[in-house]
């Protein structure tokens, strides 16, 4: 679901060596604190504007909106700049959107007006499943889970089918394979039941809210259809930042993901600011030879 555009312009502000707030605005559920600088290039006689906006959307997030998408554009009102144009991709609360504008002739009297479009994105809504009525006996089922005390029946050729870990425990050569009932522990009874659910009696679709749990609980139950299921939702329908896909991507094998996310480490900016992030620490060390070989290539 997507909501009407909100929309702000600010009014003309003029940037000095010091690193100051510009603008300061609490309009459509959005704090937005507008800064930047001016950065004098003596070798180049020219300017650099440097900018920075700290959207915090808490507000909006109370009203069941996942994220905003959309642009800022700087402009310059005495046109000593072309318009710049930023792509914004808002998942995080608060989060930075940063610009440099650079090549200012040495005379610019360094004035910039801001807005932006943004669009409140709503994820698709986790489709109303009864957990209770996935896993009622019936002629299909033939065999009993126990999970929180609960009796879940399923059947053990299907679960056989998608799952390695359960084609081990139904087999012959495990106590399991030979009992009645069958507990599984350390799984919640609502855990399980999402993950089922993505697999039977019809796939329900996985959302930014869903993703880690679901690939957590198909790593340990090795149901690989599910990793490919939330891998798909990663690549076309998520508004999960880069730094948090590449490492999903790279602990759970997700090779297209990763391919995306590298080919979208297109900048030292970002590749700086992954390997800040609290996720560059969990990466695998053939994760960052491929970010260190990438950041080679961009400088």
């Amino acid at each position: 679901m997507t909501d009407q555009p909100l929309t702000h312009k600010s009014e003309k502000k003029q940037s000095t060596q010091t690193l100051a707030v510009l603008e300061t605005t609490n309009k459509n559920g959005i704090k937005c604190v507008w800064s930047g600088n001016c950065i004098i290039v003596q070798n180049a006689n020219s300017n650099k504007l440097r900018f920075s906006w700290n959207f915090d959307w808490n507000e909006l997030e109370k009203t069941g909106i996942d994220g905003l998408s959309g642009q800022i554009t700087v402009t310059s009102p005495e046109a000593y700049f072309a318009p710049r144009k930023i792509e914004v991709n808002l998942t995080a609360n608060p989060q930075i959107i940063e610009t440099t504008i650079e090549n200012l002739p040495s005379y610019s009297t360094n004035y910039s007006i801001f807005e932006y479009e943004l669009f409140p994105n709503r994820s698709q809504n986790q489709e109303e499943v009864s957990y209770d009525e996935l896993f009622l006996s019936s002629e299909l089922n033939d065999t009993i889970l126990v999970i929180d005390e609960k009796r879940l029946h399923v059947n053990k050729v299907f679960l056989s089918y998608h799952s390695e870990f359960f084609r081990t425990l139904f087999s012959s050569k495990f106590k399991e394979g030979q009992m009645d009932e069958i507990p599984i522990k350390d799984v919640s009874y609502e855990d399980f039941g999402l993950l089922m659910s993505t697999i039977y009696p019809k796939a329900v679709h996985p959302n930014d809210k869903t993703v880690e749990k679901l690939l957590e609980l198909a790593d340990r139950f090795l149901i690989p259809f599910v990793i490919g299921h939330v891998e798909y939702h990663l690549l076309n329908n998520s508004r999960i930042n880069s730094e948090k896909m590449i490492w999903m991507a790279d602990k759970y094998g997700m090779t297209k993901l990763f391919e995306k996310t590298m080919r979208e480490l297109d900048t030292v900016v970002k590749a700086k600011k992954l390997q800040t992030s609290p996720e560059y620490k969990k990466l695998s060390n053939d994760a960052k030879a491929a970010i260190l070989d990438r950041l080679i290539k961009l400088i």
